[in-house]
């Protein structure tokens, strides 16, 4: 029968490598990217597995450093604390970190470059977006108004309804709107003050 610490040994092993692997798949990407700095979760997330692939990695080596006469009292005290709940907690991390690359190939599209996590970058130019063709329509808008021009406030307002229409898109992806976009609970759109509601305006 095969004994607790060796089924211990390679499903620390293979959690470690598969850590490992994952944290390379995280920093690559942002690095050719320019985002190691500027993309603090994906750094942050990299140094997890990479910290757990060393955690991993050490109790396979304990465990296996008596077959090299290495740290004998250490390494047979590893292994006869390793036993079946250790072991089978491993098996399931050994599980999952093979399930997590079997799903990465089958989803590799959404896991290119950096993909994974925020572009900081990408919201950057997003929000410039914004304001230079959602806020200062609104704004044209809003002035043409005051100066008694409602041609030119119609025009301002429906560029930046264009505008904001087609930032929402490109930031939800195509692929939502094929899906039901009903909200949970209808937007609450107050009136203006001193501008009668709805249901507050006479009936003619």
């Amino acid at each position: 029968m095969i004994e607790s610490w060796v089924v211990g040994l390679v499903c620390n092993t293979v959690i470690m490598v598969a850590y490992l692997l994952i944290s390379v798949a995280i920093v690559v990407p942002l690095w050719r990217s320019h985002q190691l700095r500027s993309n603090p979760l994906g750094a942050a997330t990299a140094a997890i597995f990479l910290s757990c692939a060393v955690h991993h990695g050490a109790h396979s080596v304990h465990m296996l450093m008596p077959e090299f006469g290495i740290d004998l009292a250490a390494g047979y005290a590893m292994r006869t604390a390793w036993g079946w709940p250790l072991a089978i907690s491993d098996i399931v991390g050994a599980l999952v970190g093979i399930w997590y690359w079997s799903l990465r190939r089958t989803y590799s599209s959404l896991m290119q470059g950096a993909q994974l996590f925020e572009d900081l970058r990408r919201r950057e130019q997003q929000a410039l977006e914004l304001n230079d063709t959602v806020l200062q329509g609104m704004v044209v808008a809003k002035m043409a108004l005051d100066l008694g021009d409602p041609t030119k406030a119609h025009r301002a307002l429906d560029t930046s309804i264009d505008s904001a229409s087609r930032i929402i898109t490109d930031l939800l992806g195509s692929e939502h709107f094929a899906v039901d976009m009903t909200r949970s609970a209808p937007a609450d759109v107050a009136a203006a003050p001193g501008t009668a509601t709805a249901t507050e305006r006479p009936t003619p």
